[in-house]
């Protein structure tokens, strides 16, 4: 199942299939002018990776596999903690560092909602370590049409 990233256009696919289906680390398949819908897989031992969205609320829901979440004020206080497996869902208030570590013996598939706008519209990320260097580069950015905060924050990582 392939779904193409269409931007700000109506559009309705089967998420639970495609979440499923998905094999890549993320991949980006509706991007809205406020909000953006990306599906994501974790390996086995592997996280999403200890971040804070400052300005983004997130919205995550697993579709297959077992994980953990974990959420807190700072990396080193990660006070918030709850086994996750298929059907449930993960709400993320910015300003909040989070990670989804997979726990289990099967890929971790998962969808996640963003508001705003994270990625740029459309990209894929087969890994981890791509997503890392398109940050890095400035290659995975909001595209200019999406609304975005004023604030100057920068997403942080772990």
């Amino acid at each position: 199942m392939t779904i193409e990233d269409i931007g700000p256009k109506p559009h309705a696919f089967d998420i639970e299939t495609a979440t499923r289906k998905n094999e890549n680390y993320r991949t980006t398949v509706w991007t809205g002018k406020y909000l953006q819908v990306t599906l994501m897989s974790i390996e086995p031992g592997s996280s999403i990776g200890l971040e804070k969205h400052p300005d983004t609320d997130q919205f995550l829901r697993i579709d297959a596999g077992e994980g953990k979440c974990v959420m807190g004020d700072s990396e080193d206080d990660l006070d918030f903690e709850q086994a996750v497996s298929d059907g449930w869902s993960i709400q993320v208030p910015a300003g909040k560092w989070h990670d989804v570590i997979n726990t289990g013996d099967e890929p971790l598939r998962l969808y996640t909602i963003y508001a705003p706008v994270h990625h740029a519209q459309g990209i894929i990320h087969k890994t981890a370590e791509d997503s890392e260097r398109d940050e890095e580069n400035g290659v995975d950015v909001p595209p200019e049409w999406t609304v975005q905060p004023d604030s100057s924050s920068e997403d942080e990582h772990a």
